[in-house]
């Protein structure tokens, strides 16, 4: 068996062993291992072991994982969620659908100082599921528009999907965060289009709330714009070149746990952002110790390499490589998690992508391929089979089912294919605010 073969065999493999539920850093260094040894040999392996997992975790870049997710921590056992979605009950409460705007607008804003999307939709829901369910609410509606909001957590900077994506990449973190700015505030405003169009079709599935007055409203905003402030200074002082994104990220962490602090956040309320700060690490670390194995087995089936000149000799348009890149990304993200998903995949897809006559350069193309993998890799957290937002909120409402949780992702799920249309289209929407264009 050549190389070549062997490489796609140990693929199926992989996606057969993630469908199982096996852990994905498991079933990557599984796989890589085993190809590893079948293309050279047990000691070879065993050498590559010696050294590469401590050359992968040891890397400076890498300290800023960590304390992204600790900022995320802090966020959110202080109680941050409900104040952001009280804040936007408060203003789009009292019309039909709002509560779930509401959800969508505090999920955006908690995204603002939380890179992950599990954790961005399971906080808010603790504040929201109730709500909405008080008002009657239908179990479509409440929890899909949690299980899509949530997704704003990875895809509102800061993003530690970015930051892997950014490592791997070589490219800049500053501009990979500023390029996801517009698209989040796109996703953002998509999701909320999609909410009004389900409660125009189903005006039963959201009543309106309680009305409040411009002074309640008013007042509402003095709990929001700590977390603006964190936002603008982390994103803003790391593309100013103020600080480093590891700076940056311990200045967003600092100023988060003073928020906690003047929370009057309890002892074991921190000890628990600690202690999820170090499982979450540990399981990123684990996944790229596995994606390295796994890589350096790609790399030497010269799999990626095929890959590249079968698309180049298709003689498709640039836009239809795009579209045929996006169909895959679409199909693995069904069935696989994102980071995994992104640390297989973009060292095979990228050399394609800045292979391609765009009319941008190198740094745009690699920029822009990157917001467009991110955006794709969150709708795979709403997209059966896998769907994990959708699990995870589901788990957290006992009475509704999850096909009617899937259900009432799929409006959210059709406004991420526009949305991806609309940053294909025009890449000004993601190259526009790190000049790149």
């Amino acid at each position: 068996m050549s190389g070549t073969e062997l490489a796609i065999v140990m693929f199926v493999v992989l996606l057969a062993m993630i469908a199982l539920r096996m852990p994905i850093a498991i079933a990557l260094f599984a796989v890589g291992a085993i190809g590893m040894v079948q293309l050279t040999s047990f000691d070879q392996l065993l050498i590559w072991l010696e050294a590469a997992p401590v050359g992968r975790t040891a890397s400076y870049s890498l300290s800023v994982i960590p304390i992204f997710v600790l900022m995320g921590q802090l966020a959110m056992h202080s109680g941050l969620s409900a104040v952001l979605f009280r804040s936007a009950r408060a203003w789009v409460g009292h019309r039909p659908g709002g509560m779930a705007v509401a959800t969508i607008g505090g999920c955006a804003a908690f995204g603002a100082i939380c890179g992950s999307s599990l954790a961005t939709g399971a906080t808010m829901a603790s504040v929201s599921l109730p709500e909405m369910k008080k008002l009657g609410y239908s179990g479509a509606l409440s929890t899909g528009s949690l299980a899509a909001g949530g997704t704003l957590g990875i895809l509102i900077p800061p993003s530690i999907i970015l930051v892997i994506y950014a490592i791997i990449t070589e490219q800049s973190i500053g501009d990979l965060f500023l390029a996801a700015v517009f698209p989040g505030i796109i996703a953002t405003f998509y999701y909320v289009i999609s909410v009004w169009v389900f409660v125009r079709f189903r005006p039963e599935a959201g009543p309106a709330g309680e009305r409040y007055g411009w002074r309640e409203r008013l007042e509402s905003l003095k709990y929001v714009w700590p977390v603006a402030v964190i936002f603008l200074l982390v994103i803003g002082g790391i593309y100013r070149g103020i600080f480093t994104p590891t700076e940056g990220a311990a200045v967003g962490a600092a100023a988060t746990g003073l928020i906690a602090l003047f929370r009057r956040m309890s002892w074991d309320q921190f000890t628990a952002a600690l202690i999820g700060t170090a499982k979450t690490t540990g399981m990123i670390y684990l996944i790229l110790i596995g994606a390295e194995i796994y890589g350096s087995f790609m790399a030497l089936s010269e799999l990626p390499l095929r890959i590249a000149g079968m698309v180049s000799g298709l003689e498709l348009t640039p836009l239809a490589v795009i579209a045929l890149i996006l169909v895959i990304y679409i199909l693995l993200g069904a069935v696989m998690d994102g980071l995994a998903m992104i640390l297989i995949t973009v060292p095979v897809f990228l050399p394609i992508v800045l292979g391609l006559d765009l009319g941008m350069s190198e740094e745009a193309k690699a920029i822009w391929f990157g917001i467009l993998v991110l955006s794709v890799v969150e709708t795979g957290l709403i997209t059966p089979p896998v769907g994990l937002n959708c699990y995870v909120i589901n788990s957290l409402a006992d009475d509704v089912s999850l096909v009617e949780t899937f259900k009432g992702v799929t409006p959210f799920v059709i406004s991420d294919f526009f949305r991806l249309a609309t940053i294909v289209g025009f890449p000004a929407v993601a190259l526009w605010a790190p000049g790149l264009l």
